[in-house]
Parts: structure tokens; C-alpha cells; sequence
């Protein structure tokens, strides 16, 4: 049998197989048993002896008929000649290279144990009419295809179940991996929303500190408001991560809160100033875009200021937005050079990253490089579809 297809035989299994085969070749041995001893034709001692020692040889062949089917099988069929016993050993036989369901294989060992079967009388002489002379053919001829109809119905059912084997193998391992790609796009969510909502608190808080570190000339009231616009961020900071984490722990039925949108950004600009940038915001926007629009565009200006606080604070910041429904919404965030020295503060290298791809998903494009006054600038260009029409279309 096919090894890919035939499963592994534990003893249990052997074993009944080989009693099996072996009660078949029984009835049959007793019957020429009868019959020999009524004729008295003196094959007494190889009936006792012979007959059962070559039908154990047969039984112990097929224990490696999985390994050389063809050659077992041939055997079997073959040494079944001179041992009515073997009988059951040689069906057994036929019924495994059966399984394997080669019509050429089946074929030479059927036709070898039909052939056995007509010798077989070389050794147990009975007379019989010749009008009985089909029947010697016919009958083992009948069994043989028997044997065989079992053994190919066998070999079908083994490939059906492998076959429905492979494919549960194969949803599982599919859905094994559907489950970790949602866990990694949940992780890179989760990593994306943690840094849109801290860095941008976190950058204002460093910011305001370095202008406390490097600046000995601030009046007392110029000390209080940086101290106090530290402490306002650093808790704004604590809340936001206190909300991001409840997201975390809620019930997964429960809808997120709202995410802000085009109509925050105001509030965002605000927040910036309030922390020591100088920011100007231009905005020709008198619509509303969709959610992903806005939401994006809030990320965009959210990231660039961000990074203005890190890179260049003191520095001027001017936000512009621009575009009409049915057509492109842009949004740009240009810095000038820093006008204070500062330590370099710690770069994650994600937020660029990030920003991309929520544009990349939102159907955008995102540019960013230095300007030649040593600044920078950030643009991010949205398509911003027109419900009006896709509602006509």
C-alpha cells in the first residue's frame, strides 16, 4: 500500500488481521482434511506438518507486506499452492496490494492465485468430473475478485479520509495563521495609537522642560507658566494613556470612543501654543470630510507638530489646509530651523512610519523632506470623495 495513504498498523491491528486470514484458510484445511482421510492417499504427514508450517511462513511474510507489497504478495500467492491453510494469508494478500488500487499489480497477483489454486491438487489429489472443471476455475476466480472489490474500496475510503485529514490540517493551519496576522495588526494598532496619543504630549512636556534648562533669564511668572504647562501635559499625558488602556481592557463588543477628526484640530493647535509653540494654522476647509479623512488629516498635523517640539522647538510652525469635497485634501506642516539649542531628544523612528501607512490605507500620499532654509515640511495629500455624487452614481 501506498505509505503516504495507509496508516501505521499498531499490534492490535496486525494481529487480528493475521488471526483473521488465518480462520479463513481454516475450514478449508479441515475440509481436504476430511477428504484425504476417507481417500487414504498418504499426504497424512504433510497435511499435519507441512501444510501448517507453510501457511505460518505466509502469515509471517505479511507482516512486511506494507513495505514490499508486489513481492509479499507474489509469495503468498505462489506458496498458497502447497497449503490449503495459506489460503486465508493469500486472500489477505490480494485484498492489501489491493489498496493500492494499480490495476497491474492487482492484476499479476489475482491471476497468480487463481493460477495457485488450479495446482494445488498436486498435493491433495481429489478426482472431479470434468464438467466440474469450471467450476475449479470460476470459484477462485469469484473469490479473487472479491478480495479484490474489498481491497479497492479500502484503498478508496484511505485516500478520502487522508484527504479530508489534509484539509482540516489545512483550514487549521490557516486559520492559525489568520489569527496571528490579526494579533500582529492588533499589536501594530495598538503600537500606533500609543504613539500618536503620547508622543505629541510627551514631546510638548520635553520641550518646555529644555526651555527651563537652558534659559536662566525667565522671570518668576515665565518659570511658573513652563512649570505649570508641564505638569498640565504630563497629566494630559497620564489621562490619554488611561484611556487608550481602558480601550484595552473593555469589552471587545463595546464601541471604541470617538477618534478625533478635522474638527479637533483647532483644539490641537491650541494645546501646541498653550506648551511654547508658535504655531499659525491657515485653513480654506469649510466641509466636513469623512472620518478616515479627517482622522488622518488630524494624525498628520498631530505627527508634524510633534516633531517640530522635538527637532526644532522654539522654532515657527505654520499649518495649512486645503481642498473641496470630490477632489484632494492637503495638509502641510512646515517648520523653520530651531532657534535654541537643545539636546537631541529620543527618536523612535515610528511615527514617520506609522503616518504612512494610515495614509498609504486611507488612499493618500505622504511627502516629507528639509526645506532649503533648513526646515522641514510634511504634506500629506488625501482624495476626498464627494458623497453627493457617489449618491447619484
Amino acid at each position: 500500500m501506498n505509505t503516504d495513504v495507509a496508516p501505521r498498523l499498531g499490534w492490535w491491528q496486525q494481529t487480528w488481521r493475521l488471526v483473521a486470514a488465518a480462520a479463513v484458510g481454516i475450514p478449508l484445511w479441515l475440509s481436504v482434511g476430511v477428504v484425504q482421510r476417507g481417500q487414504a492417499t498418504g499426504t497424512g504427514s504433510w497435511f499435519v506438518i507441512g501444510d501448517p508450517l507453510v501457511a505460518l511462513g505466509c502469515l509471517t511474510a505479511l507482516l512486511w507486506r506494507r513495505r514490499f507489497p508486489l513481492a509479499v504478495a507474489m509469495t503468498v500467492a505462489i506458496a498458497s499452492t502447497a497449503s490449503a491453510l495459506a489460503s486465508g494469508a493469500a486472500l489477505l494478500a490480494l485484498v492489501s496490494i489491493s489498496t493500492r488500487r494499480r490495476p497491474v499489480e492487482i492484476g499479476v497477483v489475482a491471476l497468480a492465485l487463481v493460477t495457485a489454486s488450479q495446482f494445488a491438487g498436486g498435493f491433495y489429489p481429489v478426482p472431479s468430473s470434468p464438467g466440474l472443471l469450471w467450476y475449479q476455475l470460476a470459484f477462485p476466480a469469484l473469490i479473487a475478485g472479491i478480495a479484490v472489490a474489498m481491497g479497492m474500496a479500502i484503498g478508496a475510503r484511505r485516500v478520502e479520509v487522508k484527504s479530508l485529514r489534509d484539509r482540516a490540517e489545512s483550514a487549521e493551519r490557516e486559520q492559525t495563521a489568520r489569527a496571528a496576522q490579526a494579533r500582529a495588526l492588533e499589536r501594530n494598532r495598538i503600537a500606533r495609537e500609543m504613539h500618536d496619543v503620547l508622543a505629541h504630549r510627551i514631546s510638548l512636556v520635553a520641550m518646555q522642560a529644555g526651555v527651563l534648562d537652558h534659559r536662566s533669564n525667565l522671570t518668576a511668572e515665565e518659570n511658573r507658566l513652563l512649570v505649570r504647562g508641564i505638569a498640565d501635559g504630563s497629566h494630559q499625558a497620564l489621562e490619554e494613556l488611561r484611556d487608550v488602556l481602558g480601550v484595552l481592557r473593555a469589552d471587545p463588543d463595546r464601541p471604541e470612543p470617538p477618534q478625533p477628526s478635522l474638527d479637533r484640530i483647532p483644539e490641537l493647535v491650541d494645546d501646541a501654543r498653550a506648551s511654547g509653540l508658535n504655531v499659525t494654522l491657515t485653513s480654506t476647509v469649510t466641509e466636513t470630510p469623512s472620518d478616515i479623512v479627517g482622522r488622518t488629516c488630524y494624525r498628520v498635523v498631530q505627527e508634524g507638530l510633534t516633531n517640530a517640539a522635538k527637532h526644532a522647538p522654539g522654532a515657527p510652525v505654520h499649518i495649512t489646509l486645503e481642498g473641496t469635497a470630490g477632489d484632494d485634501l492637503i495638509v502641510s506642516v512646515h517648520n523653520s530651523p530651531a532657534t535654541t539649542a537643545t539636546a537631541p531628544p529620543p527618536a523612535s523612528g515610528f511615527g514617520l512610519l506609522g503616518l504612512t501607512e494610515r495614509i498609504t490605507l486611507a488612499g493618500g500620499k505622504l511627502d516629507h523632506h528639509p526645506t532649503p532654509d533648513n526646515g522641514y515640511l510634511l504634506t500629506a495629500q488625501l482624495p476626498w470623495p464627494n458623497p453627493t455624487r457617489e449618491k447619484r452614481a
